[in-house]
């Protein structure tokens, strides 16, 4: 897809994507612009930046195995799974003929697993027209043979004739997986198996946060499951849900000290109960903005503070990394919405403190 003369097109035309440089612009680097908090560079964590060589790949989201201590990514663009070693070698583990566009993929290290997000922007080698929108699954997969598990197809559950976007997936320490759609306001629950219910659909959890050209009422964009059986959901528009498990019906939005930077893209749950999240520049093309949000009781509040910048503005996904580290993705979403090829994307560690 190729958006001419738009908004977001304009707003492309400032950014940096791997292997691409745009007007204006420089290598994508993890320095704050002028208008962000100042991190020294004696607080950034001492880890490599990977910049991994597969061209096309365009992921959306990255997680860490432990185990084989490389990253784990998908591909808005050829429906495969990757893993990336700190090198920035990038070897292919699962092709799925029945994937159409792997946005979220979460590494289950406990059971040696890897859960991945099935979606259709339109973009994709095996988009078509019937399917924009219409694509909603999880699936499972052994995570050292690539052999499907099993597919859960979130759209069939759903049963609304909607359009679904499955934009984050999370693990609780049980195994049960939680989706949530960011066109519709629903969590879908998955348990080991690969049988999927609705947790929840509540207007609370939709969205009117409009990209032009693009997408219109975007809600949710972000899930992790915390201490205490809670889903702490980051909506774009940078507002969060606190979502009990075990009585979703109390679902409420977290006081928050100040709202997150839309469009809030990603999050990760950090060891002391604390989140990780990175904000995108999309549309206004400034640097992406990392945040630590910190709980009040029960994540009934919480306080936000910026830690760091990443120059790029299309850092989608905060995971964690190696020794401890967290790293933000740049995985050339602006090239693909642009029509453009790249040559690669980019992990690189950013502070949290």
């Amino acid at each position: 897809m190729k958006l001419k003369q738009s908004a977001i097109a304009l707003a492309l035309s400032a950014m940096t994507v791997p292997g691409i440089v745009l007007a204006g612009t420089t290598g994508a680097l993890a320095t704050p612009d002028r208008h962000a908090v100042t991190i020294s560079d004696q607080s950034r964590p001492a880890a490599p930046t990977v910049d991994a060589k597969g061209p096309g790949v365009f992921p959306h989201s990255a997680d860490y195995d432990p185990d084989s201590r490389k990253f784990v990514t998908g591909s808005l663009a050829h429906s495969t799974i990757s893993s990336v070693d700190q090198k920035g070698k990038v070897r292919t583990l699962v092709d799925d003929k029945d994937l159409v566009s792997v946005q979220a993929v979460r590494v289950d290290s406990r059971r040696n697993r890897i859960l991945a997000g099935n979606v259709d922007y339109g973009t994709a080698d095996r988009s078509a027209p019937a399917t924009k929108f219409k694509v909603a699954g999880v699936a499972g997969y052994d995570a050292d043979s690539g052999r499907r598990l099993w597919y859960a197809d979130l759209n069939k559950v759903a049963n609304d004739d909607k359009q679904h976007l499955v934009s984050d997936v999370t693990i609780a320490p049980d195994g049960t997986a939680y989706a949530v759609d960011e066109l519709s306001p629903t969590i879908f629950r998955i348990d080991r198996a690969g049988r999927a219910s609705v947790l929840l659909r509540d207007d609370l959890l939709a969205g009117d946060l409009k990209i032009p050209d693009f997408l219109d009422n975007v809600g949710m964009s972000a899930v992790a499951w915390m201490p205490g059986n809670l889903l702490i959901v980051a909506k774009a528009d940078g507002s969060l849900v606190r979502v009990p498990v075990a009585h979703p019906e109390q679902a409420a939005k977290v006081r928050l000290s100040k709202n997150l930077k839309a469009l809030t893209a990603g999050i990760r749950a950090l060891p002391d109960g604390s989140i990780a999240a990175i904000s995108s520049g999309l549309l206004s093309g400034k640097a992406a903005v990392v945040q630590r949000v910190r709980p009040g009781r029960h994540w009934k509040f919480a306080t936000v503070s910026v830690t760091d910048t990443v120059a790029d503005p299309v850092s989608s996904a905060v995971t964690a990394g190696p020794r401890g580290t967290t790293y933000a993705l740049s995985g050339g979403l602006a090239a693909l919405l642009a029509g453009k090829p790249n040559d690669g994307f980019t992990l690189r560690p950013v502070n949290v403190r």
